[in-house]
């Protein structure tokens, strides 16, 4: 089933915009990658970990374009890839900023390496001429409803995570030796807190695939630090400039049928364009 089946209806018709399945398949995928991204993106911005989250995102490309070659879901694919990718993470660095990027810069290349060798596979053995679009730069309309509820049920646990952790985690992100000297595991909240980072950026990899998936993770957080006054107001700006990029892709890419004669324009472009656009916006209003 191809979205191109519901685009006799021009955008204007809601009804149309709704009922239609992949449209449905794709809201809800991207609203849970907004929702989990937004807050742990709040993180990943406070603790300067912008790099490592692009890393991630990167390696579990590996595992989606490993998942289309064998056959099995590309989202267990990158959800394994992004955990495998945390183990190698937590290897190599140190408490050194400068080690800690030169890691995730070796593995974000390692794994590119091995996401371009099984893609190759794909298209040679199995003729997947989408694959590449699909892993690197997102295929909403085309995933199944299953992978719409597995995305659900993973980003609730993820923010369930998160919820439970956040207090200790804020500490640990602002104030490392006075988290250390007050008892809290940062060493233990590091760790799960990659896992988490892990699976967001897999959501996000879903959505607007794994190049561009730090986008999702980072920019609305970025914004919302910019404009909010403490940690929850953020989380919750985040959440919604993520949420509106998401849709508001979504719903540009469904409406950008018979833009350019029989094509739609892809989601993954609008969503990082509004991302780019909130940032600024953003930037430009703190400065006045």
């Amino acid at each position: 089933m191809t979205m191109t089946r519901y685009m006799s209806v021009p955008f204007p018709d809601v009804l149309a915009f709704f009922q239609s399945g992949p449209v449905q398949v794709a809201l809800v995928l991207s609203g849970a990658a907004a929702i989990i991204c937004g807050t742990l993106g709040l993180f990943t911005v406070l603790r300067g970990q912008a790099f490592a989250g692009h890393a991630l995102a990167d390696v579990s490309s590996s595992g989606g374009a490993g998942g289309l070659l064998l056959g099995v879901s590309p989202l267990l694919g990158f959800l394994l890839s992004g955990a495998a990718g945390v183990g190698v993470l937590e290897l190599l660095q140190s408490r050194r900023v400068a080690a800690r990027d030169e890691a995730a810069g070796i593995m974000l290349s390692a794994g590119l390496g091995v996401t371009a060798l099984l893609l190759h596979f794909c298209l040679t053995g199995h003729g997947a001429n989408g694959a590449a679009q699909a892993v690197m730069f997102g295929e909403m309309f085309s995933a199944p409803p299953g992978t719409a509820l597995w995305a659900c049920g993973l980003a609730g646990l993820c923010l369930l995570t998160l919820v439970v952790i956040a207090r200790p985690l804020l500490l640990a992100s602002l104030d490392r030796e006075m988290a250390l000297v007050s008892g809290v595991p940062v060493r233990l909240l590091e760790v799960v807190f990659l896992l988490l980072m892990a699976l967001g950026v897999t959501l996000a990899a879903m959505t607007v695939g794994a190049i561009l998936a730090t986008s999702l993770l980072i920019a609305p957080a970025a914004a919302a630090l910019r404009l909010a006054r403490g940690a929850l107001m953020a989380a919750l700006l985040a959440v919604a400039l993520g949420l509106a990029a998401c849709w508001g892709g979504v719903g540009l890419a469904y409406a950008s049928y018979g833009w350019t004669p029989g094509r739609t324009w892809p989601a993954s472009f609008f969503i990082v364009a509004l991302l780019l656009l909130f940032y600024t916006l953003a930037a430009l209003g703190r400065r006045t």
